[in-house]
């Protein structure tokens, strides 16, 4: 080994912790979070595919074929993951963990629905219940409950 390439003590210790695997704990738990999350993929004319999910948007890799690409985006999800329990992070919810299942009824006026559905398209929101869900929460998170 030439003098250039020789790694410092000081060096091994930075990236040690790089080298070591991750905890089979860890790992399962990872994986299980990792399985609930939406995977996306694009095909691409250079790189065959590029997968990516909702949840972790900025972790995204590619494949020539459809399952390649799939399975290399599950295994860089379990790994991002992992890094962020050892890290002590909280890795985000998949996006079914959020699913609304709870409905709430609403009498209006024709009137006010009119108004209602106007304004939700106005600002693009899918509907009217998106416009009600999204004025209401705004209006809690900002404060004003008057």
């Amino acid at each position: 080994m030439s003098k250039d390439l020789k790694i410092s003590s000081k060096a091994k210790t930075k990236t040690k912790g790089l080298e070591k695997p991750f905890k089979p704990s860890v790992l399962r738990e990872a994986k299980k979070i990792a399985d609930g999350y939406h995977i996306t993929m694009e095909k691409n004319e250079r790189l065959g595919f590029i997968g990516s999910s909702f949840e972790l948007p900025t972790v995204f890799v590619d494949g020539r074929t459809p399952d390649k690409c799939y399975n290399a985006t599950q295994e860089a999800l379990v790994v991002a993951v992992s890094t962020m329990i050892e890290n002590g992070q909280r890795p985000p919810r998949s996006a079914s963990a959020n699913r609304r299942t709870v409905q709430v009824n609403v009498r209006l006026t024709s009137q006010e629905k009119l108004l209602i559905a106007n304004a939700s398209s106005n600002l693009g929101f899918k509907g009217v219940s998106d416009f009600i869900r999204n004025s209401a929460l705004e209006r809690i998170n900002s404060g004003c409950t008057g």
